[in-house]
């Protein structure tokens, strides 16, 4: 089972390096859209998105405080969901469709994201192939 998880932690976070390397190397261009969206300071907030998700993609892919992690992901996720990609703003077909699917990919991982937290939590040190514990304790 230890392996399976770790295999499962990995590949959930795949998505946030990738997002996190963007966000930290094409700033500027990530800004814009942020821009477009009417989020204040697009650069600094976009900056700042990809240290929170590089924090919390090393967090859950290591196993460090690992629960921790997972919440760093789903603060970004769900703000994300609202501010980003506001479906209901959007007035032409495809544009609409396309911010759907990026809100509910955000709601639905930000869901997976809460899972994890109560899972590593719950499970605490018996996980296995962790470099720590959880810093939660929900019982």
């Amino acid at each position: 089972m230890d392996v399976l998880v770790l295999i499962g932690r990995i590949l959930f976070v795949l998505l946030f390096l990738n997002s996190a390397i963007g966000h930290l190397t094409k700033t500027k261009d990530l800004a814009g859209y942020a821009a477009s969206r009417g989020i204040p300071a697009p650069a600094a907030g976009t900056f700042a998105s990809g240290l929170l998700m590089l924090a919390g993609v090393v967090s859950v892919a290591l196993g460090i405080w690992a629960d921790l992690g997972a919440l760093l992901l789903a603060v970004f996720l769900f703000p994300t969901a609202l501010l980003m990609h506001g479906f209901w703003k959007e007035s032409e077909g495809q544009a609409r469709q396309n911010e759907m699917i990026a809100f509910f990919k955000d709601i639905a991982l930000g869901g997976a994201a809460l899972m994890l937290i109560a899972f590593f939590s719950y499970v605490g040190h018996d996980l296995g192939l962790t470099i720590t514990g959880p810093l939660f304790h929900i019982s």
